[in-house]
């Protein structure tokens, strides 16, 4: 009996087990028919990569260019792409690199790993450069439609652009600005010691001292704080007429309130990093009358600027904070690049992308021999009744 009841039991026991596994079997091949149909009509799946920092102080900012990436990417997807006689359907492989230069590095190697053809990224410049050397090494085109540090595209790597002004063009534009255009004289700078900050912070003293400026003090942060006090109350020491600052609106915010708290009547100058909506949010009322540049033309000047403000708000119920329209530009000049080609192959698209010309959001975008945009342009605002107040937009040429 008891021999007879083990037996059954294993029975039952071998039922049950068979039993699952064809009920998993059953599902997985489910599964696997319902993979097959959302990729049905296509024959390739193409990866394109996208990097930036999506948490932390300026993650508003990664958002705002992976969101530019990800409609770019619909749309080509909803057009029905042929190359090479193949349908190919986009996919965006996204990655946080929290604006560090060391995670940068580290998600720039994950991201080749993943398979993608291209990458549309890093947002700052202190994760772009790390970065760069990587994609170099892996053979694949990097196009940042944000980093605006001269170093990036003065490597030599061919794999290497950008589709914004850099901050030599932006730096000489802010310099003139201050001296010929404010009347500043004794001028103040201070920057967060990264590559972005400090970047632009040295290209703007250099054009400052060349229009007859005097920069009376360099003083320096680090991109983690937020309490200025101590450097503000030193130069309001030193009567400046202008106070110029290399960092991000994170930075930039706080620091206008301080700036009025301390009653300091100097100026206050900054660059595309502060140039937000966020800024205003941060400085509140104490943001009335700061200037800042862009590169650029306001997104309304753009030639495709309030079509792709309609379509960007509609699908993400939310306003574009800065980079949106560049990292859409950076993604279809990819592409385009990629049809014009007839290949999703780096090494056969990149000599097309290097002298492509492409009718972008923000403008014809072709680059020049280093990968930097040809005949950037850069936008000066000042805040005007809580809200960026457009003054004029100097270079552009060819």
């Amino acid at each position: 009996m008891k021999t007879k009841a083990v037996q059954g039991l294993f029975r039952h026991a071998l039922a049950a087990v068979l039993g699952l596994s064809f009920l998993a079997l059953f599902a997985a091949c489910g599964d696997s028919e319902e993979t097959a149909g959302e990729d049905a009509e296509v024959d390739r799946v193409v990866k394109i990569g996208h990097v930036g920092p999506l948490t932390g102080p300026i993650a508003h900012l990664g958002r705002d260019s992976e969101n530019g990436v990800k409609l770019a990417l619909e749309e080509a997807n909803a057009a029905g792409l042929v190359i090479g006689g193949e349908k190919i359907r986009f996919e965006m492989v996204s990655e946080d690199d929290e604006g560090n230069p060391q995670k940068g590095a580290v998600v720039a190697h994950k991201i080749v790993d993943a398979g993608v053809v291209g990458v549309i990224g890093h947002l700052y410049s202190d994760t772009t450069i790390p970065a760069s050397k990587i994609y170099f090494d892996a053979g694949i085109a990097q196009i940042s439609p944000s980093a605006t540090n001269v170093d990036y595209t003065n490597q030599g790597y061919e794999t290497a652009f950008r589709v914004i002004a850099n901050d030599a063009q932006q730096g000489t534009v802010l310099g003139d600005f201050a001296v010929k255009k404010l009347n500043a004289r004794r001028i103040a700078v201070i920057d967060d010691r990264s590559a972005y900050g400090k970047g632009l912070a040295d290209q703007f003293e250099v054009a400052a001292r060349a229009a007859g400026g005097k920069v009376i003090t360099r003083e320096f942060t680090d991109t983690t704080k937020t309490d200025f006090t101590a450097i503000l109350t030193r130069i309001k020491g030193m009567h400046p007429d202008l106070v110029f600052c290399g960092c991000l609106d994170s930075q930039t915010g706080p620091m206008m309130k301080q700036f009025k708290n301390l009653g300091l009547t100097a100026f206050f100058l900054s660059g595309d990093g502060s140039q937000t909506k966020q800024f205003l949010t941060l400085a509140g009322d104490a943001a009335e009358g700061a200037y800042a540049s862009s590169p650029g033309v306001p997104l309304d000047k753009m030639p495709g600027g309030p079509a792709f403000t309609e379509k960007y708000e509609n699908t993400f119920k939310q306003e574009i904070q800065l980079y949106a329209p560049y990292a859409y530009d950076a993604t279809n000049t990819l592409i385009a690049a990629i049809q014009q080609a007839g290949a999703t192959d780096p090494e056969v698209y990149l000599p097309v992308l290097a002298n492509i010309e492409h009718e972008g959001v923000s403008g014809n975008v072709r680059f020049e021999e280093k990968g930097d945009i040809r005949g950037g342009s850069i936008s000066l605002y000042r805040v005007v009744n809580g809200q960026w107040g457009y003054i004029e937009t100097l270079g552009g040429g060819s």
